[in-house]
């Protein structure tokens, strides 16, 4: 996994305005904040990637789960990032990063358009499922299909259609940034968040 603010959340490589202040209760994970120690110190003055990823981990982010259908074969296919943004309000545009190592991006890019479902505090496993390696990612996911087609989980806070309008390349990532297309609110329950490594909830 690479930095922080440029990855998908797990293997598979994961504008607002006056929000409250509140705090993150970190959720029960596997995993760790890494320790000081060499492997954080800077290399030549440059910094090392565990010692960027750390330092970028600092950074609390949502969680998202971007679903299509393959065209080929009719299945739904998936995959989770929290290196998600809005772009452009006119055009109405959004951005994420998919590392080019992840096996799910060409299936889903092949798709006409894609969805963006916003998780929820309690779809960590949902996030973890589509995140992961091989396998069913949908096994036991319940969603419905969103006006463009794709899937919208059930439980999701949001979720937006949308087209590729442009991919560019960034070291080991991918920008790639959607015109949404249609877009609504769907249910309503705390936001899955991402800060230093582990995943969390957000209290007011």
């Amino acid at each position: 996994m690479s930095t922080h603010a440029a990855r998908l959340v797990a293997p598979d490589d994961g504008p607002g305005s006056g929000m409250g202040r509140g705090r993150v209760i970190p959720l029960p994970s596997n995993r760790a904040d890494p320790a000081d120690g060499a492997a954080m110190q800077p290399v030549n003055g440059i910094p090392t990637a565990l010692h960027f990823r750390r330092v970028l981990g600092r950074f609390a982010t949502g969680v998202v789960a971007i679903t299509a259908i393959d065209p080929e074969t009719g299945e739904a296919c998936g995959l989770a990032a929290n290196s998600f943004t809005s772009v452009s309000l006119d055009p109405p545009l959004v951005a994420f990063c998919v590392a080019y190592t992840s096996t799910s991006w060409p299936l889903v890019r092949k798709a006409p358009t894609l969805c963006v479902n916003v998780l929820a505090e309690h779809q960590q496993e949902v996030c973890a499922q589509l995140a992961a390696k091989g396998g069913d990612k949908f096994a036991d996911l319940s969603w419905t299909a969103s006006p463009g087609g794709s899937p919208v989980i059930d439980g999701a806070l949001a979720w937006l259609d949308c087209t590729v309008e442009a991919e560019h390349p960034a070291g080991d990532h991918v920008i790639v940034v959607a015109r949404v297309e249609r877009l609504d609110a769907h249910a309503d329950h705390g936001p899955l968040v991402f800060f230093r490594g582990a995943y969390g909830r957000f209290h007011a």
